[in-house]
């Protein structure tokens, strides 16, 4: 089981970017698929998730009405859409994987993990 999150950079407050968060190893459709982000000095916190099953989705209050979380079931790949990005959300995003299937952005609930991507809001 391997998750590969891709799709960071660098971003002038108020831009965007999208997420990208590739499984492989398991078909999504009964997964649910976090995104966390961990800032220097911060504990990690976890942004949206969404049970692949139904699409349902969950996001944490700092980012909702900003960001979309979805997934292209067909690709194996579940996105972040980023909008009207802040400086307080420069971290590392990565992707987990829950096959418990709830909606949750505890970490500690996930079973599978992707390396990290960066990103970094300008001020």
């Amino acid at each position: 089981v391997q998750l590969q999150a891709s799709g960071g950079g660098l971003v002038q407050t108020g831009g965007s970017l999208r997420l990208s968060c590739v499984v492989s190893g398991f078909t999504l459709g009964r997964y649910t698929i976090g995104w966390f982000r961990q800032a220097p000095d911060k504990e990690r916190e976890g942004v949206a998730c969404i049970m692949t099953s139904d699409g349902s989705t969950y996001y944490a209050e700092s980012v909702k009405g900003r960001f979309t979380i979805f997934a292209d079931n067909a690709k194996n790949t579940v996105f972040l859409q980023m909008n009207n990005l802040r400086p307080e959300d420069t971290a590392v995003y990565s992707c987990a994987a829950d096959d418990v299937g709830l909606l949750t952005l505890i970490a500690a609930e996930y079973d599978y993990w992707g390396q990290g991507t960066l990103v970094t809001v300008s001020s």
